[in-house]
């Protein structure tokens, strides 16, 4: 939701076209991964390790993010653009910490192997 409304606040200053299309993205990519979780076709797909994949996707929208909401904020030619930045840097801090978050569930949720003997 957030993308979409950074979006908004894109699409609606007439910003330029790399604001607008990497939140338009965003928003993309994000429901397709909610779409791809909520009709489990993760489990049907197991040829590839979804977790993994958005764990890739959320660290590479973290990078873009950052980079041209900061910009959007810096040069901020309208109070829209304005606020499409500030949004997109609050979703940046989702995606760091939604690929942290998903990192961990992965590392740590494995099997785990005893480093004494049993007696």
């Amino acid at each position: 939701l957030l993308a979409l409304v950074a979006f908004l606040c894109f699409a609606a200053s007439r910003a330029r076209g790399a604001y607008t299309a990497l939140a338009l993205m965003e928003v993309a990519i994000t429901a397709l991964f909610f779409l791809l979780y909520l009709l489990k076709l993760d489990k049907k797909m197991s040829w590839l390790f979804w977790p993994l994949a958005d764990i890739f996707n959320s660290v590479i929208a973290a990078l873009f993010l950052l980079i041209v909401c900061l910009f959007a904020v810096i040069s901020k030619t309208n109070n829209g653009t304005l606020a499409g930045g500030v949004f997109g840097l609050v979703l940046f801090v989702l995606c760091v910490v939604d690929a942290v978050l998903i990192f961990q569930k992965i590392s740590l949720d494995g099997p785990r192997r005893r480093n004494t003997p049993v007696k």
